[in-house]
């Protein structure tokens, strides 16, 4: 399975690169969030979850763009807190190429504070963090396109239910939902900007 891991990871930087292409991903803006899920079976990235009785979880760090394509992840115990995983997720955006000189992350109120705000000055990026103690609507910004993301990659059994233990089948895995939600977000997009002169305009 390790071989198969750095297939579904070439599979995923193609998609991207087409997505780029075709539609453009929109990386001056970059939202970053953690997600729970179950890991019955435990495993190397595994921890004890603080939102289900101390069972065995999965915490993934994950980051999109401005628009909700995922453009990677960082896999730890649900025990992790989410504010410590900033330090390596954006890491995941050297393998996209030449970036915006502006980069704008959207980050909740787990976020807030100042150990975050000293990491994204060290990388030269704006941060628009919610601020702990304040309702979440009026500041939400552009964090709703990670959430979405996370529902789309919970949408799949293996990652929302993971019993896999070692690390490098799980990054497989996600590797190939990325995949898979970056294709159809082409498709679904493209029907309507790259149409023949034929073409159905109602989806089949």
């Amino acid at each position: 399975m390790s071989g198969s891991s750095g297939v579904f990871s070439q599979f995923r930087q193609i998609a991207l690169a087409a997505y780029d292409r075709i539609v453009g991903l929109v990386l001056d803006h970059i939202v970053i969030d953690g997600s729970i899920t179950k890991a019955p079976g435990g495993g190397e990235v595994a921890g004890r979850s603080p939102v289900d009785r101390g069972k065995q979880g999965l915490k993934r760090s994950g980051m999109t763009d401005g628009y909700g394509i995922p453009l990677g992840h960082v896999l730890a115990g649900a025990n992790c807190h989410d504010s410590p995983l900033l330090a390596s997720t954006p890491d995941r955006l050297v393998d996209l190429g030449p970036l915006p000189e502006d980069i704008t992350v959207h980050l909740d109120a787990g976020y807030d504070s100042n150990k975050t705000r000293a990491r994204l000055d060290e990388r030269g990026q704006h941060g628009r963090i919610a601020h702990k103690g304040e309702k979440a609507p009026i500041q939400a910004g552009e964090r709703w396109h990670v959430e979405w993301t996370h529902a789309w990659q919970n949408a799949f059994h293996r990652l929302v239910r993971c019993f896999e233990r070692r690390a490098v089948v799980m990054e497989a895995f996600f590797d190939l939902a990325d995949t898979i939600i970056t294709v159809r977000s082409l498709i679904r997009r493209a029907w309507t900007t790259h149409r023949r002169q034929r073409r159905p305009r109602r989806r089949p």
